[in-house]
């Protein structure tokens, strides 16, 4: 019998048939405790993985917007790569100070890699991006191909 490989929805509920055989190993996630005896929500992402950016992404007639926060972030430890079609996003949080695990009460926040890419709705200019960050929140304005545009030549004579 052929092994089955588990969907991503599967893998994400735990549903599936437990008479079923799976190529792969289930991954086993070890959850500390702080002195309270709450679950640590940091540990649930090893830390050779990337996290995902949560994004918004819209249009206007003429751009397609992508939103997303990056507050504790240097610009300079951002990288956006932009192509006709897609967006990627990719980046570090660093965490700057060193706390005992003993003193936290609760660890929350994420620190380490991240990144995103993003397929988009239509073709944009890559050459004609704009990307600004304000108080945390990253906005990219890409011009949208308009593929409507028709423009007039005028012949030369040689």
């Amino acid at each position: 019998m052929q092994a089955k490989k588990r969907s991503f929805f599967e893998k994400l509920t735990g549903a599936g048939n437990a008479e079923d055989e799976y190529d792969e190993e289930p991954r086993k996630i070890s959850v500390k405790e702080d002195r309270r005896g709450h679950a640590s929500v940091n540990d649930w992402l090893p830390e050779e993985e990337e996290a995902e950016l949560a994004v918004d992404v819209y249009q206007t007639p003429a751009e397609i917007i992508i939103q997303t926060m990056v507050a504790g972030v240097k610009p300079e430890d951002l990288e956006l790569s932009i192509g006709r079609d897609t967006v990627t996003i990719r980046g570090k949080r660093e965490e700057t100070r060193i706390i005992d695990e003993n003193n936290y009460f609760a660890k929350e926040l994420y620190w380490g890699s991240f990144s995103r890419t993003i397929s988009l709705p239509q073709e944009v200019e890559p050459e004609e991006a704009e990307a600004t960050e304000r108080h945390g929140l990253l906005t990219i304005r890409l011009k949208k191909i308009d593929r409507d545009r028709k423009a007039n030549l005028k012949v030369k004579s040689l």
